[in-house]
């Protein structure tokens, strides 16, 4: 099975830390990977356009943003970044 996560947070997918599921928007799941490879294709074209920040890792983990689209934080006294990350995996 294969599962592409879209999340959205105050740091890159590929981070992972505790908790991170947490700000999952959303999870699609496929039997076929040509399916999900497709459909991981198509979003991967669709943030291109929307978002004109865009970095991979790992070739499973793909972070979006705009400079324009941050969160203020009263703990650290500074706007945050917020990235849009998209996950590839393959579950058994």
């Amino acid at each position: 099975m294969y599962k592409i996560i879209y999340m959205k947070a105050d740091y890159e997918p590929w981070w992972e830390f505790e908790g991170w599921q947490e700000f999952v928007v959303s999870e699609t799941e496929f039997e076929d990977r040509l399916q999900a490879e497709q459909f991981l294709k198509n979003l991967l074209h669709d943030f291109s356009l929307k978002y004109c920040k865009k970095q991979q890792k790992k070739d499973r983990f793909w972070a979006f943003w705009s400079e324009n689209e941050a969160v203020y934080c009263d703990n650290c006294a500074d706007d945050l970044q917020i990235y849009h990350g998209l996950i590839w995996q393959e579950v058994e």
